[in-house]
């Protein structure tokens, strides 16, 4: 009875991994190009529900080119909605934020976001408290900042990153309408 050798069982090994993983590759790849269009979709549509919640009415995009954390703009007949991507805890977070024409905060809406779930993540629920953080930022103007940092804004308890990120988006949002005059 012969044995196999040992670097003849490595490459074996591997040949398997290697067929075995090419496989899982090309299943997902294969998924990715069903499920693509998809998620692009829901994606416009939640970004268009977004410019629905902060600026009733709706908007039209205008030509705008992106700066620091905005990346599109749309006007409408009551202001802005401005879409943001500030920095928050686990990644970016991308959100719309209503702007009327005096400069004053209409809405704030997430589109889409992986902040930690019961914690971050509050900022997007549909919860009163979810509904009162962003709710906080309704009418604000100029500069907005959460309390430990000087401003006015109550952060979410245990999310201050994430606390801080939404106001950077605000932030942003407010003096990019004031470049639009």
């Amino acid at each position: 009875m012969k044995t196999e050798s040992n670097v003849m069982y490595i490459i074996r090994l591997a040949a398997i991994l290697l067929i075995i993983t090419s496989l899982v590759a090309a299943a997902l790849a294969g998924v990715n190009s069903i499920t693509a269009p998809v998620i692009a979709r829901l994606t416009a549509e939640k970004t268009q529900m977004a410019i629905e919640a902060v600026l009733p009415g709706g908007g039209e995009a205008i030509d705008f080119a992106p700066v620091d954390l905005v990346s599109k703009v749309y006007k409408g007949e009551n202001g802005y909605a401005i879409e943001v991507t500030p920095g928050g805890f686990d990644n970016t977070i991308t959100m719309m934020v209503g702007v009327d024409f005096e400069g004053k905060v209409l809405g704030i809406d997430i589109i889409k976001h992986t902040e930690t779930a019961g914690l971050g993540a509050v900022a997007d629920a549909e919860t009163p408290a979810g509904q009162n953080f962003r709710g906080q930022f309704v009418g604000t103007s100029g500069s907005v900042a959460v309390t430990k940092d000087g401003g006015a804004m109550d952060s979410i308890t245990g999310a201050t990153i994430t606390s801080r990120a939404i106001c950077d988006g605000v932030n942003a949002a407010l003096a990019c309408v004031a470049t639009l005059g």
